[in-house]
C-alpha cells in the first residue's frame, strides 16, 4: 500500500462483477422492476426543432484514417459558424439512433454502451449555428430533433465560470454537455454502474472529436468543471441527472 497516495478511490476503476456475484447482489432488472425510460420526454411540442437528415456530402473529410490522424484538442477557434447540417451530423455521431431493436426499450446508437443502456442526455449551448438562435438545447435522439430549453444571452461568461476559467468553452460555435441519468445503468448493473458510465462517456467524446475533424472543425473535451454550476446552468437536479463531461466545438483558424 502506498501511504503517500492522496485519495483512496482507485476502487472505482476496478471491475467488481465477481464480488457482486458472490454477494448475490440483485439489480432492479433481476428483481423484475420496470425498465426506466430510454429518453427524456420533451416539455412541449412547440419548442421542438427538427434537425436535417444526415448527409455525408457535407463532410470535408470522410476518411477514418485522416480523422484519427488529425484529431487533437483544439482550444482556439475561428468566428465561423457551423451549419445546421453539420450540427445534425455532430449530434448523430455522438448519440444518434442507428436503428431500433426488437425490444421497445433498446435502441442501437452510433456509440457503444454497456448493455445498450445509454445513460446520457446531450445538451448544447449554441453560439454560432446558422439558422439557430443562441440558447440551450437538448438533443432528442429518437426523433433526431432539438428541444429548445431556454435562451441564454450571457453564455460566454457563464460557461467560463462553469469551466473554471477556460474561456474557449464560450468562444466556440457550440458547447456540448453530457448529463448522466445513472438509474438507466443502475437498473441493470447496480454497483458497477459508476465504472461503466464513465467508460461510456469516453466513447461519446471520442466520436465527437472525430466527427468535428470531418467537418473541418476542432474540439476539446473538458473534464475540469464546477459540478454545481454546470447542473444549475442546465436546470437539472444534480442527483438523478447531472453533468459528467463537456466539450467545445468550432471551426478551425486559418493557418
Amino acid at each position: 500500500m502506498n501511504e503517500n497516495k492522496p485519495f483512496d478511490n482507485r476502487w472505482i476503476l476496478k471491475a467488481k462483477f465477481s464480488q457482486l456475484k458472490k454477494m448475490q447482489t440483485m439489480s432492479d432488472q433481476m428483481k423484475g422492476l420496470p425498465h426506466p425510460p430510454c429518453f427524456k420526454e420533451a416539455k412541449g411540442s412547440s419548442n421542438i426543432i427538427q434537425l436535417p437528415d444526415i448527409d455525408e456530402n457535407i463532410l470535408c473529410n470522410n476518411s477514418l484514417f485522416q480523422a484519427i490522424l488529425q484529431r487533437e484538442s483544439i482550444r482556439s477557434f475561428s468566428e465561423g459558424s457551423i451549419s445546421m447540417e453539420e450540427l445534425s451530423f455532430l449530434l448523430w455521431s455522438t448519440q444518434g439512433v442507428r436503428k431500433p431493436s426488437a425490444k421497445p426499450y433498446i435502441f442501437f446508437r452510433t456509440v457503444p454502451s454497456a448493455g445498450c443502456r445509454h445513460a446520457f442526455e446531450t445538451y448544447i449551448a449554441a453560439h454560432h449555428i446558422d439558422g439557430l438562435k443562441q440558447g440551450v438545447y437538448r438533443y432528442m435522439p429518437k426523433e433526431h430533433a432539438l428541444e429548445h430549453c431556454f435562451e441564454d444571452e450571457v453564455s460566454k461568461s457563464a460557461l467560463k465560470d462553469i469551466a473554471l476559467g477556460q474561456d474557449f468553452v464560450g468562444n466556440c460555435a457550440v458547447s456540448f454537455f453530457w448529463s448522466c441519468l445513472p438509474y438507466r445503468m443502475e437498473w441493470r448493473y447496480h454497483m458497477e454502474s459508476v465504472k461503466l458510465i464513465l467508460l461510456d462517456a469516453g466513447h461519446v467524446a471520442q466520436n465527437l472529436m472525430l466527427a468535428a475533424v470531418s467537418i473541418h472543425g476542432g474540439s476539446c473535451a473538458i473534464g475540469a468543471y464546477d459540478q454545481e454550476l454546470a447542473d444549475q446552468y442546465l436546470k437539472i437536479d444534480g442527483e438523478d441527472e447531472f453533468v459528467v463531461y463537456m466539450a467545445a466545438v468550432g471551426k478551425l483558424l486559418n493557418k
